[in-house]
């Protein structure tokens, strides 16, 4: 049997975003010779640690167990030297998260999950140094009084605002996270970027590792047999000469992914301290203008970047469903203050 990856991953200290793949395990058995004719339900029960027979028909239902590749019902009869694998996403073992009264934005709750709008600096998931004040200990109040359990679908990291789908269930964790597996479910993203990006729209190629140089960092590679492929698809919202407003829509779910790509090709979003963006990139050399990117820096003091919109296939209605969270305070009044500052410039150039 092979088990990648613990549940608390080993993480970047203050930013706990982690990769897509990484927020699922992965089993895979060889079955013996001389096995004697079993249920697959019952052999994987009595083979994955903590896991209950319940879980896993349900995980053969949404066709997360395979046998030779091909999914099987959790009826299936194993054979000597079947190869069984699984990846299904991760469920909380002998983790306790205490419930705390700390305030939630929720977009949306019904049965099957709740969305809810993660304000900067709240990490997502217990853990590294962050053991109380995270939105699961947030979520487990707010459940308690109905006893209904929580289940991590993705994460966002700690200095991102914006949407996130936390599930009720088993059943609708499986559904979910297979959409956020397969890149199927949808994600538009805000970020306030350095520089006058030279086209309108475009799109981002490159493998995103961890940096050999600094493991709280990742980066680009060039080579084909480093990092995990990811892509990003960008668009211009609004310029303001020295930064540009863009949205992005992922493709695939890396750490850091659009941190990482902006600043790739030169980009780096607004006050990003962990890839370069926290000094001034871009600008004049005036002291009034230092002073301007200070202030800014000041009321957003964090990596200018949200998840603006969040799209997927209800587990239970089957329906697509987007939700929405609003530009938080700090990111609306920092553009306001470009506003003013590249209309102030234009006028005094003319």
């Amino acid at each position: 049997m092979v088990s990648e990856l613990p549940y608390d991953v080993d993480l970047p200290l203050d930013d706990e975003q982690t990769d897509e793949q990484e927020m699922f395990e992965h089993f895979h058995f060889k079955v013996d010779k001389g096995q004697s004719p079993i249920r697959i339900d019952k052999y994987l029960t009595s083979r994955i640690e903590g896991i209950s027979r319940n879980r896993i028909q349900l995980a053969a239902d949404a066709n997360y167990v395979l046998v030779f590749g091909k999914p099987v019902k959790s009826s299936y009869q194993i054979k000597p030297e079947d190869d069984i694998s699984i990846v299904m996403p991760y469920q909380r073992r002998g983790v306790e998260i205490l419930p705390e009264n700390i305030p939630l934005a929720i977009l949306h709750e019904d049965k099957a999950l709740m969305i809810i709008d993660k304000s900067a600096g709240m990490v997502v998931h217990p853990g590294h140094g962050n053991y109380s004040g995270t939105l699961l200990n947030a979520v487990a109040y707010h459940l308690q009084a109905t006893k209904e359990n929580y289940f991590l679908v993705h994460r966002i990291d700690k200095d991102t605002s914006g949407a996130l789908v936390v599930a009720k269930t088993d059943e609708s964790q499986l559904f979910l996270a297979k959409q956020f597996f397969h890149h199927t479910s949808k994600r538009l993203y805000v970020a306030l970027v350095w520089g006058n990006m030279k086209d309108d729209e475009g799109t981002i190629e490159g493998n995103i590792g961890r940096d050999p140089n600094d493991r709280l960092r990742f980066r680009v590679f060039k080579e084909e047999d480093k990092g995990r492929s990811a892509i990003t698809h960008y668009r211009v919202l609004e310029r303001f000469g020295y930064v540009t407003l863009v949205e992005c829509r992922l493709e695939t779910g890396r750490t850091h992914q659009i941190r990482v790509h902006m600043n790739s090709i030169g980009h780096p979003l607004f006050n990003d301290e962990r890839y370069g963006g926290d000094t001034v990139r871009k600008g004049t050399l005036f002291a009034k203008y230092k002073q301007f990117i200070s202030n800014c820096f000041e009321i957003m003091p964090r990596q200018a970047l949200h998840a603006k919109l969040l799209g997927f296939v209800h587990p239970i209605t089957k329906k697509e469903m987007m939700f929405e969270s609003p530009l938080p305070a700090d990111f609306t009044a920092v553009l306001e203050k470009w506003r003013n500052y590249s209309t102030t410039k234009i006028e005094q150039e003319i």
